[in-house]
């Protein structure tokens, strides 16, 4: 019998479809090795060494064998085996029969699913037959490198992915979101705006060029003097620290491999530091504290630097250096449920300025972890108490396991004018790293007790939030944000003096404004500023010269009439201080 249609359904779908590729590329290249083939967001993939190199025109025959399967109701059948069948059954699979030995190393039951006369070795779920895919609901999409197990150590196998869905308009209105998504990729239009670049000598680190700045140095400031009205206290601490530091944090045991190490002389090495908790730590421990200073609020926007693998470095997305709005809020435990209250204040604020849409997610103990399991359950326990009150009992989502080593988290999810998902902000509970850094405050009767740590962040990083809100607004910032908020066009250069005037009168008002003095057309000094998102195009002809005026036309609204240039002025201040979206 087919199995009730839930979302557990959909991911055994795409799980099956993974299956079906796997068996596809073999008929076609027989000789090739199979790596893993797991569900992903919105679909699945496989990953697969061939023998001779594959293309993208080879996913059109692979998607009609895989319909020619799908027609044939296959069953999925489950089998549990030993490691001896396992070495038998997958001798010719190097990457099968290595997951089978280590699998049975760790006492892990081993299973396979049979689908016609294809076998992998899997865990399942899948669909009890094919009849339940619907074949107009899927499509093979890209090839892309990926190194096995993600360790470029090992070989580098050759990954296709796949959309699936339940029905063919789900597929088709994805599709159409993905087209949506090209157009507005930051990897493409952050160069084409001159906001920021990449060179083959930092690999995965941004060059943030002059207009680029200006919107990192906006944000900042914007998020600077908010947290400032809030009671925050920023600082800035050492970008390398010695390798004891992250012994006593954790980081050395938990994060190592992700951290870029140096190491000077014969006997010390340092690490560049990949988050600022431990300096946070540092600077709290160095004055005596009492329970008068809490909560005490150190907030940063160091520059990080994690060693993000080659193969996932995607533009803005996944850098290996990147500008992380931080904040260390040290508390009493009483006082918990109310910073937190003021934390999630803040973050409705920030992003209501850009019109965005959010929702929260719990992250439970992690399988690696700090501390004892008492704790983690009374600090679980605690957010969940306080999200209950602020979004509603059931209003948010529960991931277990995805806290941090130290402690569990509340992520942020910010949806994009498109409809996709991102993980933004980060709130984090942590009875530990105080423990580990041996942190006190004193109480109001004397004793000596261990503050609790609040980690959070609310942009993140400050270069993939850019990177979210240039495709979020395809690039055309809202005039607070605009590298250049106006420009000012002559139509000929008998122009050029009074427009040059009142280009000067609008930069003097604090205003960044650009004077466009080329030799062309009016017609395409226009459409070349369209092409750079600016906000405001003023045109000066004779007539405006003649009038003391000026022409204006607003991005989105077009000709906007004639005004006086500081009438203009006032019009674009109040804009920008009110943060207008518009």
């Amino acid at each position: 019998m087919p199995s009730q249609k839930t979302d557990s359904n959909l991911s055994n779908i795409r799980h099956s479809l993974s299956h079906l590729l796997a068996a596809a590329v073999l008929k076609k290249y027989p000789d090739t090795k199979l790596g893993i083939g797991p569900v992903v967001d919105n679909g699945f993939y496989y990953d697969f060494l061939f023998s001779k190199p594959a293309s993208d025109s080879d996913l059109k025959d692979l998607e009609k064998e895989m319909r020619s399967l799908i027609a044939k109701k296959i069953e999925f059948e489950k089998e549990t085996i030993s490691l001896a069948e396992a070495k038998k059954l997958f001798k010719d699979q190097p990457f099968k029969l290595e997951l089978a030995e280590e699998y049975a190393k760790e006492g892990k039951e081993l299973t396979i699913y049979r689908s016609g006369d294809f076998t992998d070795l899997c865990e399942g779920g899948h669909v009890e037959d094919t009849s339940e895919i619907n074949p107009d609901a899927f499509k093979l999409t890209k090839l892309a490198g990926a190194y096995w197990r993600g360790d470029e150590k090992n070989p580098q196998l050759t990954r296709i992915y796949g959309l699936a869905f339940e029905s063919k308009n789900e597929l088709a209105e994805y599709l159409k979101m993905l087209e949506e998504a090209e157009k507005r990729d930051h990897k493409k239009l952050g160069p084409q705006l001159g906001l920021f670049m990449f060179h083959e000598t930092a690999p995965g680190m941004p060059y943030w060029l002059p207009k680029g700045l200006v919107v990192l140095n906006e944000l900042t400031d914007f998020w600077r003097k908010e947290h400032s009205a809030r009671g925050y206290q920023e600082i800035s601490s050492p970008l390398v620290n010695k390798k004891e530091l992250w012994e006593t944090s954790g980081h050395w045991e938990h994060y190592k491999d992700e951290m870029f190490l140096a190491k000077m002389g014969d006997k010390e090495i340092y690490g560049i530091k990949p988050m600022n908790c431990p300096n946070a730590m540092i600077v709290f421990a160095s004055q005596s504290r009492s329970y008068k200073d809490l909560p005490l609020r150190f907030s940063d926007t160091d520059i990080l630097h994690r060693y993000e693998r080659s193969g996932t470095l995607s533009g803005l997305f996944r850098v290996r250096s990147f500008r992380q709005d931080d904040s260390h809020n040290f508390v009493k435990e009483n006082q918990i449920a109310e910073e937190y209250g003021k934390i999630f204040d803040i973050a409705e604020k920030f992003y209501g300025i850009f019109g965005l849409e959010y929702k929260y997610r719990i992250g439970t103990r992690p399988e690696k972890f700090l501390g004892d399991i008492e704790t983690w359950n009374k600090a679980e326990s605690a957010l969940k108490e306080i999200l209950n009150e602020k979004a509603g009992k059931g209003n948010y989502v529960i991931e277990e396991g995805d806290g941090a080593f130290y402690g569990p988290k509340v992520d942020i999810l910010m949806k994009d004018a498109i409809g996709r998902e991102w993980q933004m902000g980060t709130i984090q509970l942590d009875f530990q790293l105080p423990r580990r850094f041996n942190l006190e405050y004193a109480d109001s009767d004397g004793s000596k007790k261990t503050p609790v740590v609040i980690h959070r962040v609310i942009y993140g990083s400050l270069d993939r939030f850019i990177g979210i809100l240039i495709e979020h607004f395809s690039g055309a910032f809202p005039l607070w944000l605009s590298p250049v908020q106006v420009a000012v066009l002559p139509i000929s250069e008998k122009q050029n003096k009074y427009a040059k005037a009142v280009c000067d009168e609008i930069v003097e008002a604090g205003i960044r404004a650009e004077f466009v003095d080329k030799n062309e057309t009016i017609g395409k000094k226009i459409r070349g500023v369209e092409t750079q998102k600016t906000p405001y195009i003023v045109v000066i002809g004779e007539k405006e010269e003649k009038n003391k005026t000026v022409a204006i036309r607003k991005r989105k609204h077009g000709d906007l009439g004639e005004i006086k240039a500081k009438d203009l002025i006032d019009r674009l201040l109040k804009e920008i201080k009110e943060k207008s979206l518009d």
